[in-house]
């Protein structure tokens, strides 16, 4: 079969455009369900990782197809090489989404619990570094980008805060141990989808303007 870069190229921006809502939404969901205790979106949200993860290798195939029958340069070849990182950051947001509703559900097994105020704080904004990066995406913006690198520096802060509220509830009983752990293993899930928003920015700004800009200061 014949390949019309261009085409290929714009059919794969589709793809990737489609991944990126689709996490989107399942962050979206586990952040609702956590807010919540909605067991049921958390059920869908851990039952719905295998769409993402077809995704993903269906993109890939895609970016290797073009690697070896159009032989991309320049732009092109930037926009290949992106593609292919940012699908894998994207299918391991989805996975972290997953774990985090497998911790929900585990939750919903005892007794009602409030959330500490900064675990709130830490979903709202590890979703809106998600929502920015993706919108930053689309829409190919740079500055946007360093916006969300920016705002990485804030959700370590948060979890930060979240590891202080965890040492002062750990002593108190088994039970709140229990219950600390979990928010915890939750937190550090938070982070990290932070984090690889953080990576798809810097991905995304190396397919704008071709400088790599990962481990450098903000």
């Amino acid at each position: 079969m014949g390949v019309n870069l261009q085409n290929d190229i714009i059919e794969l921006r589709r793809s990737l455009l489609s991944m990126g809502a689709l996490v989107e939404q399942r962050v979206n969901d586990v952040v609702d369900a956590l807010i919540d205790s909605n067991l049921q979106t958390a059920e869908a949200v851990r039952r719905g990782d295998d769409e993402i993860d077809q995704m993903e290798v269906s993109i890939e195939a895609q970016c290797m197809r073009l690697l070896a029958l159009a032989h991309p340069v320049a732009t092109d070849l930037r926009f290949v090489l992106a593609v292919i990182r940012i699908s894998g950051e994207l299918e391991r947001i989805g996975d972290l989404a997953r774990g985090i509703a497998k911790r929900i559900i585990k939750l919903s097994q005892v007794d009602a619990v409030e959330l500490p105020s900064s675990l709130i704080d830490l979903a709202f904004g590890s979703r809106t570094m998600l929502s920015d990066v993706l919108s930053a995406m689309g829409s190919e913006d740079a500055n946007l980008c360093r916006q969300v690198r920016r705002s990485d520096q804030r959700i370590d802060d948060i979890h930060k805060t979240v590891l202080v509220w965890a040492r002062e509830e750990i002593p108190k009983s088994s039970e709140s141990a229990s219950m600390a752990i979990e928010f915890l293993s939750i937190a550090q899930r938070l982070e990290r989808i932070a984090d690889l928003a953080s990576h798809v920015a810097d991905d995304v700004i190396f397919l704008i303007e071709g400088r790599v800009v990962r481990h450098l200061p903000d």
